[in-house]
């Protein structure tokens, strides 16, 4: 079935829908991973954002019912040169065409994603329209200028929780509450986390269990009050979508936290937690979407390959009190800072993988030890 995808500069480019009639629209970009795209379309972060992946061949492992990174798809649309419709994989429950369509997802293959990435790195990731209907490409191009620009974005409250959750072995589950005030998870743990779910990927929420950690979940606007009522012992801010600057209330609410417990951030979280200290974000021209970026590790020296999702950065250099500890080695940007004298810190991309390596799992290890220690080690 005939599709085209139209971006906001005037160009476009003709392949097949896999998954039938329909149209889409969002923020073209880019993923270098030649696998893993059950988890991408899953994260939170890539709300709005129709994907286009490099490799050229996706979906020959199907779809499993463990991989996933939330309980729907987030991606309005999913780009590939050629999609496998009978997937070879003792995992598989579902083809990657079938998933997409019981989700209401578009699906596009047969254009050249090489000449894409390659448009979109010259030219940076701009809006696009994905069709099946018969208009004239020029259209579709006017209808992709007239979406919303994903700098000055507010995307949270389409992918955040309303209320707060626990984190159990069969995924989340409501917190018991008494009265307006949710109650700690019975089992508890070494430690209390407070985790501001702006997006979360369940990965992270897995991982610092594995730490032993009671974990609650609140939403963005949880406020610091409850907070306080609670006691935690630190807080986790997470990942999520859209620009980082628009979400002043969260800013706030950080800026209040960081004075009274120990925080670390992954992502968005780290984005706001340099903005609620003073720093400032700035979109980047293509993102960083990928499973195999190397940071720079300038605590130990090492360098790791990273799974990486984001569209913005943020700037802390004008911040003495702040200490960059990673560093983004493809065009030097920052993956990675820490309070001089707060136990403090976070990091740009994404150390609980899913999909991805493990070089950076340490983190949570990390996140542990500020909570036993009060510093960032």
């Amino acid at each position: 079935m005939k599709a085209i995808l139209a971006l906001e500069d005037g160009t476009w480019f003709t392949g097949q829908s896999f998954t039938g009639h329909g149209e889409a629209g969002g923020e073209v970009i880019f993923n270098t991973g030649m696998s893993g795209y059950q988890e991408i379309l899953t994260d939170p972060s890539y709300y709005g954002q129709m994907v286009c992946m490099t490799y050229p061949l996706i979906g020959n492992y199907g779809v499993n019912l463990e991989d996933v990174e939330s309980s729907r798809i987030h991606c309005p649309a999913l780009i590939v040169k050629e999609c496998c419709k009978k997937p070879s994989n003792w995992r598989a429950k579902e083809s990657l065409p079938d998933y997409l369509t019981r989700h209401g997802v578009m699906g596009l293959e047969g254009i050249d994603t090489r000449a894409l990435t390659r448009h979109l790195r010259i030219h940076g990731a701009m809006r696009g329209i994905i069709s099946t209907t018969a208009v004239p490409p020029g259209d579709l191009v006017a209808k992709a200028r007239a979406l919303p620009s994903m700098e000055g974005a507010n995307l949270i409250d389409f992918v955040a929780p309303t209320e707060p959750y626990y984190w159990t072995a069969a995924g989340p589950a409501p917190a018991h509450m008494d009265g307006d005030m949710p109650l700690w998870p019975a089992g508890g743990g070494d430690f209390r986390v407070i985790v501001y779910d702006y997006g979360i990927k369940w990965n992270i929420l897995r991982l610092l269990k594995a730490q032993n950690l009671a974990i609650l979940v609140v939403p963005p606007n949880f406020a610091v009050e409850a907070v306080k009522k609670l006691s935690p012992h630190g807080i986790f801010l997470s990942n999520g979508p859209g620009d980082p600057a628009t979400l002043t209330e969260a800013v706030a609410i950080i800026k209040e936290i960081c004075e009274l417990y120990p925080v670390a951030g992954i992502c968005l979280g780290h984005q706001l937690l340099g903005i609620a200290l003073g720093g400032s974000s700035f979109k980047l021209k293509f993102g960083h979407h990928g499973i195999n970026h190397p940071v720079r590790d300038d605590i130990t020296g090492k360098i790791e390959i990273s799974s990486q999702n984001h569209g913005f950065c943020v700037d802390i250099s004008r911040l003495a009190f702040l200490e960059q500890t990673h560093l983004n080695l493809n065009d030097q940007t920052l993956e990675g800072f820490r309070h001089r004298t707060k136990p403090i810190f976070s990091v740009q991309h994404h150390p609980e993988a899913g999909p991805g390596p493990h070089d950076s799992q340490y983190f949570f290890g990390r996140f542990r030890r500020m909570l036993e220690t009060g510093q960032v080690q």
